[in-house]
């Protein structure tokens, strides 16, 4: 790292932008059609928008597709926060630095479209790879990159929220755009002005309907599962270097180290982006065998966080109830949440559903490992006691459906 200081909003920082937040994830499976059902109908991921591949990028990699859409899911009023691309598209379009890399994308939010803009041109000083940058559906500018380990990696500024009436924007307003803009840049509102002047239809977008019954009781709101997802993250994954990983989140991204365990013998790092205990598990690639996990993917799993610890209670019958299968993990990987439930999506990739975190205040520890709560395996009380930061950390806002 260098020495020279980056202004970041009036704060100075050792890189030209902060990142605030996990934004969304996603991945790549073999059938986004087969897959969408369960992101959406079991684990309650609301769907913003699909797109249509044969209409944006017809071509032979499409050959065989059992189904040829992206999707766009959501679990707040971001466009999305989850994403489903197709894996024989993504190995035409940008193929994975390894055959066994399912990621298609890590996103990271920072404050500001001057930051977005200024990280691409830092980090290409610095002689990272840029992958591409731009602007596309969601309506986010964002600049694309790998770690070192052939992760792919974005960091976005302004998705498009969806607001009360459940509308995203109409296709006719996609930004395809393969640039970043000159700064500083048009406002949101003044888009939506010139494409009302232009006789775009702004109610024209797309908004999905719950077409499950809504006969669970959440929190006093009817819905048609018995949770609600209110956060996203950590992501966990495998990596071939674990040094380098740690060097390039840290060092150039700039997130915290918020803790490391042991297991096997091996090295866990666990980093933050904000208050939360961590929003990124790096693993060495040899412990994906004594976890057992997919010999086929460098994911561990990925974090669902759910409204309150009754709800995960019931999500744990509820998924059982519809036959999904749930696989026991050591509690070292995930230290900061008592409480787990690891779901395995019929794609193969595992979904850590949970209902805490711990949370780093101003003096960036964490707590220390005796005062946790203690968690004895396939014992669920029915009740917990609260510890000082349960229920702390990101707000869920708006209504719950």
């Amino acid at each position: 790292m260098t020495t020279k200081k980056f202004q970041v909003g009036g704060v100075l920082y050792d890189r030209p932008f902060k990142i605030r937040r996990l934004n969304h994830f996603g991945i790549s499976v073999d059938n986004t059609g087969e897959a969408v059902k369960f992101y959406r109908d079991v684990l309650g991921f609301a769907l913003a928008d699909t797109l249509d591949l044969e209409k944006t990028d017809p071509g032979p990699w499409l050959d065989g597709l059992p189904d040829k859409h992206i999707y766009f899911l959501r679990h707040n009023s971001d466009h999305h926060t989850f994403v489903l691309m197709p894996r024989p598209w993504i190995d035409h379009m940008e193929p994975p630095a390894r055959p066994d890399i399912t990621v298609n994308q890590i996103t990271w939010q920072v404050g500001s479209l001057r930051e977005v803009v200024e990280a691409r041109l830092w980090l290409a000083e610095l002689g990272q790879k840029i992958d591409r940058y731009g602007r596309d559906p969601g309506s986010n500018w964002h600049t694309y990159f790998p770690d070192p380990t052939g992760h792919t990696n974005e960091l976005e500024y302004g998705i498009e929220q969806v607001g009360w009436d459940g509308l995203s924007k109409p296709e006719a307003m996609w930004p395809w755009l393969n640039e970043h803009p000159e700064l500083p840049y048009k406002a949101e509102s003044t888009e939506l002005a010139e494409a009302e002047a232009k006789g775009i239809d702004l109610t024209s977008g797309h908004r999905w309907l719950e077409e499950l019954p809504m006969t669970y009781d959440v929190g006093g709101v009817l819905l048609a599962r018995p949770f609600k997802p209110v956060r996203i993250g950590p992501v966990s994954i495998f990596v071939e270097d674990l040094d380098a990983a740690e060097r390039f989140y840290t060092e150039r991204l700039g997130l915290q180290k918020s803790e490391e365990t042991e297991i096997a013998g091996h090295r866990v790092l666990f980093l933050r982006a904000n208050t939360e205990h961590h929003s990124l598990t790096l693993l060495p690639l040899e412990l994906r065998s004594v976890l057992g996990a997919r010999e086929d993917s460098t994911v561990l799993s990925f974090g669902v966080q759910v409204g309150s610890y009754e709800q995960l209670r019931a999500a744990k019958e509820f998924l059982e109830g519809k036959g999904v299968k749930l696989v026991d993990l050591p509690q070292e990987i995930h230290p900061g949440i008592d409480y787990v439930i690891h779901a395995v999506a019929p794609d193969g990739h595992v979904m850590q559903l949970y209902y805490y975190m711990e949370q780093v205040g101003w003096n960036g520890r964490v707590r220390p490992k005796e005062e946790r709560r203690n968690v004895q395996p396939g014992v669920w009380p029915e009740t917990l006691t609260p510890l000082s930061d349960t229920y702390d950390g990101e707000t869920f806002r708006g209504p719950l459906g």
